[in-house]
């Protein structure tokens, strides 16, 4: 058995992060993937971008600080490879690209500024192909502080994807116009008007820590009536009693809400009633593009 270590960071509106992963390789099987180390750092770069244009000085320092940290964890953990995206935020951000040359010139991290449609071809390198059923449908979701990617899938083939400008961050500062939520209505119910029982694939922290909550065991499904009612819970408590009372994170607390709501509107305007929470995300994608890289370069090499 050989085990090799790869790294994804994943520079979000939200929050930086780092993920360190085990890939064992056994003669005769496919590879195993698992998680060595997670480290989240919640730099909310959405609210600089989306108010003011741009990052600030304090957040832009808060960043570079992060990419000298990594770096050395990365180091320490002995890591083969990384790759580091910076998604809604930085590509919004007036000094997105000149934060990049600094942080690499200061670090020697090299930070890609990548699109909606990369970001969703990254998180179609994960598990996700393995959770779809062939004969079903799925609106697949996945919610983040700038924006919110959607994925019609049906008979194992994606019908349609589109990315809005719809993210929790956005929301809480209340960036996100009337016109946009009908627009994002409006593309659900033309993407998904011809399949019936649709089901809804989730994927981002919030409602990853919805599931958690939950107690459901892995690979079930959540209801449409569960997270109604656990997002009208939520709702009748104040920012402060949901960390007091109910053990958010200060950055998990406020974001939630918004989150709730956009899975719960899809679900709505899909007519899905059920909602499956794989633990996917774009730092797993980044791993497993990292990985398969590395072995076409080795048949290109034997070729």
């Amino acid at each position: 058995m050989k085990v090799r270590k790869f790294a994804a960071i994943d520079i979000g509106s939200n929050a930086v992060r780092l993920l360190i992963a085990n890939v064992m390789e056994m003669d005769g099987l496919p590879p195993t993937f698992s998680k060595s180390s997670l480290v989240r750092v919640p730099i909310r770069l959405g609210t600089d971008v989306f108010l003011n244009g741009g990052v600030s000085d304090e957040n832009a320092a808060r960043l570079l600080e992060s990419m000298q940290a990594f770096k050395l964890l990365m180091g320490v953990h002995k890591v083969e490879a990384y790759r580091a995206c910076a998604t809604s935020a930085m590509r919004e951000a007036s000094n997105g690209a000149e934060l990049t040359k600094h942080i690499k010139k200061k670090t020697g991290v090299d930070i890609s500024i990548i699109d909606g449609s990369d970001e969703a071809a990254i998180i179609a390198n994960t598990d996700l192909q393995a959770l779809i059923e062939g004969d079903k449908t799925y609106l697949y979701v996945d919610v983040g502080g700038g924006s919110t990617e959607f994925t019609v899938y049906s008979n194992g083939e994606t019908v349609a994807s589109r990315s809005f400008k719809i993210g929790t961050v956005r929301i809480l500062n209340e960036m996100v116009k009337h016109d946009t939520w009908v627009e994002v209505e409006q593309w659900i119910k033309n993407a998904t008007k011809d399949f019936d029982k649709i089901s809804l694939i989730g994927s981002g922290g919030n409602i990853n820590k919805i599931f958690k909550i939950s107690g459901k065991k892995d690979g079930t499904p959540l209801s449409y009536k569960y997270l109604s009612s656990y997002y009208q819970f939520l709702m009748s408590f104040s920012y402060e009693e949901r960390i007091s009372i109910l053990g958010l994170n200060q950055d998990r607390a406020d974001v939630i809400i918004p989150a709730a709501r956009i899975y719960l509107n899809a679900m709505k305007w899909s007519k899905a009633l059920k909602i499956y929470v794989p633990k996917i995300g774009l730092s797993d994608g980044i791993v497993k593009g990292l990985y398969y890289s590395t072995i076409e370069g080795k048949k290109v090499d034997a070729e």
